[in-house]
């Protein structure tokens, strides 16, 4: 696992000065807007940043150590081939709007999960051979599977599998819940949600069912946080160091410098998953010739992209995992450096330099998109030297920038050649969710029995050593046959006025501010 974060200038996020005091607003900037507040259907850092202070999870994960510790399940069993798992809920907890957080609430939630399906992609993958829930009793209930699925267990630390109010998903449509039309069980309500301006929480009075692994216990120390949507990164940074506001998310690397002295903190922590990557559609036709992505694999220069545009805090991709992943165990010398032998590729596949630089086959020039949103402020900046660097190889980039709903949909849709992603997750299954043909298959395979049965095997696996080799397995499999591109993985870098106090990072880099406190 990940350390918990990483902080610099005078004082710390978790290190007070004095006793921690309850009250007060926090102004947190977020980088981009949200787009859906729902976490059950979004996967965005926005969204969840927001989603995790809204509601809770069965288990949480401690971020140090990777354990699985009680939440709203005191405890559970799970059966030896990992298809069923029982929770024995805590008792007196509540949602915001009053109704019990019982077993039945849980079989509500998971029954509405499993079936919004391509909605709830992460979700409904971890639910992935649900067969239903067997309610025992009001606190009692077991989750079972049609196949055995390891990974579970973890995935009910996510706010994807964040539990809301029945009565929010049975009153609610999918998307009434992702404009903030949802009650949870969290620390913080959520009041309301204006798209590109703001999203507003208040701390409920009543709450007092917080995670094994927090200090203090009862309501959340602030009486609210305000979610101000501020994507220029230079604005939000100016907001921060002025006081206008009292953190913000996304420093972009051209900006680090700025927080190095001592007005403000940095927190900053890897995040583990998917990093950021070209991942191709092999259904486009482009990609008919497999020597194009072989070709694109060889042709990056990932050193260059970390030192150029980003900084010493993202780490060049070793692998289909970053190196904080359950598990990861990289492709050793599978991600190499190396023009002269791309460019030999595409000579020997019939790919000939054109007049222009573009490289031609059959009178089409090789030319490729890539769609991407700006959800990470240096994901242009980056792409652009991406594009320099194909350029040289005779490959013609064309940069497509979309917001997270337009990219959504064309993604669904197949009307593009790579997208360029990150996705995160400590539990290395974030490749099955992406990779498994019966799942978001976002390689357009249509069917890989090789890889879909390590992916499938590593999920009925209990054992983590047998697991971590089918998952190296993968990992391999996945570069070899050219289904991504990694590129540089992704870090959380967030700014805090030497006020704030308390804010912290879960598992998965999320941000968690039940014990966070802002000094007068």
């Amino acid at each position: 696992m990940a350390p918990v974060l990483v902080l610099t200038g005078c004082g710390t996020a978790g290190g007070e000065t004095g006793s921690p005091s309850d009250g007060g607003t926090l102004a947190f900037a977020l980088a981009a807007d949200p787009s859906c507040v729902d976490p059950q259907q979004s996967g965005n850092n926005q969204a969840l940043n927001v989603g995790r202070q809204v509601v809770d999870s069965l288990t949480d994960q401690d971020p140090e150590t990777g354990e699985i510790v009680p939440w709203l399940a005191e405890d559970w069993e799970v059966s030896d081939d990992a298809d069923e798992y029982t929770f024995h809920l805590r008792d007196g907890v509540t949602f915001s709007d009053g109704e019990p957080l019982d077993a039945e609430a849980v079989r509500a939630n998971f029954d509405t999960v499993s079936e919004l399906g391509a909605l709830a992609e992460l979700g409904s993958s971890y639910l992935g051979g649900y067969a239903g829930t067997e309610v025992h009793d009001d606190l009692s209930l077991t989750v079972r599977f049609d196949d055995p699925n390891a990974q579970f267990l973890q995935a009910t630390s996510t706010m994807s599998l964040g539990l809301v109010s029945p009565v929010s998903l049975e009153e609610t449509t999918p998307e009434q819940r992702c404009q903030g039309e949802y009650e949870g069980s969290g620390p913080f309500t959520l009041d309301s949600y204006e798209p590109e301006q703001q999203v507003t929480t208040t701390a409920r009075e009543d709450y007092d069912w917080s995670s094994e692994r927090t200090e203090h216990t009862g309501p959340a120390r602030l009486d609210g946080i305000d979610f101000r949507i501020v994507p220029e990164s230079g604005v939000r940074t100016g907001a921060l160091l002025s006081g206008e506001v009292d953190a913000i998310a996304d420093i972009p690397p051209q900006d680090e410098e700025r927080f190095e002295g001592d007005d403000v903190q940095v927190l900053t922590r890897p995040n583990p998953g998917i990093p950021f990557n070209l991942h191709p559609n092999l259904a486009s036709p482009t990609f008919d010739d497999p020597a194009i992505v072989q070709a694109l694999q060889l042709a990056v220069d990932r050193q260059e992209i970390v030192d150029t545009v980003l900084s010493e805090r993202y780490p060049v991709a070793a692998g289909p995992l970053a190196e904080v992943t359950d598990h990861a165990a990289g492709t050793g010398d599978g991600l190499q450096h190396d023009p002269e032998a791309a460019a030999e590729l595409l000579d020997e596949a019939g790919w000939t330099e054109g007049g222009d630089g573009v490289r031609t086959k059959d009178g089409e020039p090789l030319e490729l998109d890539v769609i991407f949103s700006p959800l990470f402020n240096a994901n242009e900046t980056v792409l652009e030297l991406l594009q320099q660097q194909f350029r040289d190889l005779g490959v013609d980039l064309e940069l497509r920038s979309m917001t997270p709903a337009e990219y959504d949909t064309v993604q669904q849709d197949g009307d593009y050649d790579l997208a360029w992603y990150n996705l995160t997750r400590t539990d290395p299954d974030v490749l099955r969710t992406l990779f498994h043909t019966e799942y978001a298959d976002r390689t357009g395979l249509g069917e890989e029995d090789e890889l879909d049965a390590l992916l499938a095997d590593q999920a009925a696996t209990s054992d983590p050593g047998e697991r971590a080799d089918l998952v190296e397995q993968a990992e391999s499999h996945i570069i070899e046959e050219g289904y991504i591109v990694p590129v540089f993985e992704f870090a959380q870098i967030h700014g805090l006025g030497q006020h704030v106090h308390g804010v912290e990072f879960e598992a998965s880099s999320r941000l968690s501010f039940y014990e966070a406190w802002t000094e007068d």
